[in-house]
């Protein structure tokens, strides 16, 4: 695993295909969360990461990210310093001052928030998150399935306004509210949870994830540079399993009470010639049937790469007649347990039919 102390740019370019990767289609562009963080660093500002067992055990940690539909990010351009605001509200909140911030998701370009508001505070971002993927849900942070009351939260838009949910009966009501706000504000908008301390975040943080996305971009670059196979280089990075490469021959997928939902429909090519597949979205690719019978499906990741580069394409991107290759990863052991189940397997998400077998 690569050791990083600071993000420069062209750790950013292997940042945002990794991180595009984890985010199993969600969690929104990180193309554009990239532009912004290297606009940080042309004004002199640092991207400081700092290792989970460095972090000091009552370090006050902020975990935050964008809020809203993937789809909405490629049209509305967020002014830049929404979870900036939303952090400063939290300090007003707690009257306190806030010493690192961490991913609420390390999928997509949540994986670029913290990073980006690190560098306007002046801030370390800890190298892990609270998914190891991107969901569409806060709830499914492990800080909130392992005891975390994330209200007071803050929340923040590009217009200027700034809403605080000061208290919530559950964790569930948290993302009920914030996504009624979201909606009203204009379907994104950057909001921050209550402060964690540092050694509960060393024990619930899914560890490494920005070292992990670094590398796993890298080796997607450096395969392409090679003329090596990029499917058979993220597979190997992640342990993970080819579960089809296919052609996109319908697609739905509109907007419903915040979230992208809809389904992919597959026409397998190469090894896969005869088969049909789906995949179910809901922000993220949520599980993936071939021949009708289901092979992967949540927590573990579903991903989906063009069949030629290896680069991830998120579910905003996608279109009919790509060829792409659909990918299983396994998750992280701290989203296997049958407290993480409860609130991120497939039940979760109306699934009721469906049992989790880990990859």
């Amino acid at each position: 695993m690569d050791k990083l102390k600071s993000v420069s740019f062209k750790e950013l370019d292997a940042i945002e295909i990794g991180a595009a990767i984890l985010g199993t289609g969600g969690g929104g562009n990180p193309y554009i969360g990239k532009l912004r963080c290297r606009e940080e660093l042309k004004q002199g500002n640092k991207i400081n990461v700092i290792p989970l067992n460095e972090l000091d055990d009552n370090a006050l940690v902020v975990s935050l990210g964008g809020i809203g539909a993937p789809v909405v990010g490629i049209e509305k351009m967020e002014e830049g310093q929404e979870c900036l605001r939303a952090m400063r509200a939290l300090e007003q909140e707690f009257n306190c001052k806030i010493d690192a911030l961490i991913s609420s998701e390390i999928g997509g370009s949540n994986s670029m928030e913290p990073m980006l508001t690190a560098a306007q505070a002046d801030i370390p971002v800890v190298d892990g998150d609270g998914m190891g993927r991107a969901f569409p849900e806060m709830q499914m942070c492990t800080w909130s399935i392992y005891g975390h009351k994330s209200a007071p939260a803050a929340m923040a838009d590009e217009k200027g306004n700034v809403l605080v949910i000061k208290d919530t009966v559950d964790e569930i009501w948290v993302e009920r509210l914030a996504r009624s706000g979201v909606v009203t504000m204009g379907a994104a908008a950057g909001i921050a949870m209550a402060p964690m301390k540092g050694s509960f975040v060393k024990k619930y943080a899914i560890p490494h994830t920005i070292t992990q996305a670094l590398s796993l971009g890298r080796s997607v670059i450096n395969a392409n540079k090679e003329n090596k196979n990029p499917i058979d280089a993220v597979l190997a990075h992640e342990n993970g399993k080819l579960l089809m490469t296919g052609k996109i021959v319908d697609l739905e997928r509109h907007l419903k009470g915040g979230f992208a939902v809809g389904q992919i429909v597959l026409e397998g090519f190469g090894d896969y010639q005869n088969d049909k597949g789906t995949i179910d979205l809901q922000n993220e690719f949520l599980v993936f049937c071939r021949n009708d019978k289901m092979e992967v499906c949540v927590p573990d990741l579903i991903v989906v790469l063009d069949s030629e580069t290896g680069f991830p394409i998120g579910t905003e991107l996608l279109r009919y007649g790509q060829r792409i290759a659909v990918l299983g990863l396994p998750c992280h052991n701290l989203l296997r347990s049958s407290r993480a189940l409860d609130v991120i397997g497939p039940k979760a998400f109306g699934y009721h039919d469906l049992e989790y077998k880990p990859m």
